[in-house]
């Protein structure tokens, strides 16, 4: 049997010093981790990379139809949620050339209103396709230029009657006869009343840059132009008669109609400049310019000083044709004034309550 030899003590010893260095190296590896660990952590948390989160957008499908035949037209595909109807007809006119955003009539329903253009699509929304009926609105004019034609034409109708052209009147007829001073007067009121509305449509009113068809422009042409043509023809004439009460008659109505002409340039000035409160216009309140003291009893004064002026006209010159001219002012003033008070009924001002729309009482 072989006996089992123990190690020298030199080969114990180099067995130890091996095991001891593996140890201390053991150790000193465990140490230099837990310091590595430790100049991480307090060096921060390490953030993790973002995850890139896949959005899903829903488009919608504008289906228009036609509004009588209620046969297709077009879609519009891809309408981002947060576009407008106004987006709607840019894309409708590329789709459609001849039909441009202006002259485009959108509707929910067959017999519903015109939806604004700043409406979202995104409310109009049950599924992911809306249907809307198309009509055309027939060829569309701005606003600006809509008032611009209908005032220029009676200040340069009035002047062409008032320097008596000899193919309106005859010539030696008009040089006959004296023009009294109420002749002046009278083209001077009219005048300075159209310039006022131009430099007004220039520079005072706002316009939201909507539009409106082109035969309701001919229409209100046709209306000033030829109520011009017809009051400047019989003031101008060679053989007018002056008023009846003579100067103090003129006098006291060419006071009257300055003094509402004044008047309703400072209420549409007043008007162009509301102040707003949050998201609330506020209703127009009196200043102290005393023209504008006619909003504590009516909610339009610039339809009570329009009709003022007219009024006023017709008693300084004391024609037929201006006396129409004003009663029918009188009728489309009070519509306007009436449709506007209710309008101020609904946004809640507690004060339109309590006055009148446009004459105290009356109206």
């Amino acid at each position: 049997m072989h006996r089992k030899q123990k190690p020298s003590a030199p080969e114990h010893k180099r067995d130890l010093a091996t095991h001891g260095g593996a140890l201390s190296m053991s150790h000193k590896d465990t140490r230099s981790f837990f310091n590595f660990s430790q100049l991480v952590l307090s060096a921060g948390h390490l953030k993790s990379p973002p995850v890139l989160k896949h959005s899903k957008i829903t488009y919608f499908e504008v289906e228009i139809l036609d509004m009588q035949s209620k046969k297709q037209i077009c879609i519009v595909d891809k309408v981002p949620p947060s576009s407008t109807l106004l987006d709607v007809k840019h894309k409708f006119h590329k789709a459609c050339p001849q039909w441009y955003p202006s002259r485009v009539g959108l509707q929910l329903e067959r017999n519903g209103p015109y939806l604004k253009d700043s409406i979202n699509i995104q409310s109009l929304a049950v599924s992911s396709i809306i249907t809307l009926y198309f009509t055309d609105l027939g060829q569309q004019v701005g606003w600006t230029t809509f008032f611009l034609t209908e005032y220029t034409g009676p200040l340069l109708i009035y002047l062409l009657f008032y320097i008596r052209l000899s193919t309106i009147y005859d010539q030696v007829e008009s040089t006959k006869n004296f023009r009294h001073p109420v002749v002046h007067l009278a083209c001077f009121c009219h005048c300075s009343h159209y310039i006022r509305r131009l430099l007004e449509t220039l520079f005072v009113h706002k316009f939201s840059g909507g539009h409106t068809p082109l035969k309701n422009m001919m229409k209100g042409c046709a209306f000033y132009w030829g109520f011009t043509s017809w009051i400047a023809y019989y003031i101008n004439h060679p053989q007018y008669t002056p008023p009846s009460f003579g100067h103090r008659q003129v006098s006291f109505a060419a006071l009257a109609f300055l003094m509402c002409e004044a008047g309703n340039h400072f209420i549409n000035v007043t008007l162009a400049h509301q102040t707003h409160s949050g998201l609330k216009a506020c209703f127009p309140s009196p200043t102290y310019n005393p023209f504008t003291w006619l909003f504590l009893l009516v909610s339009c004064p610039n339809y009570t000083y329009e009709v003022g002026s007219w009024i006023s006209f017709t008693v300084m010159t004391q024609t037929l044709p201006a006396g129409i001219f004003a009663f029918l002012m009188v009728i489309q003033m009070s519509l306007w004034a009436q449709k506007k008070h209710k309008l101020y009924m609904k946004r809640c001002y507690p004060e339109v309550r309590r006055k009148a729309a446009m004459i105290p009482i009356i109206f």
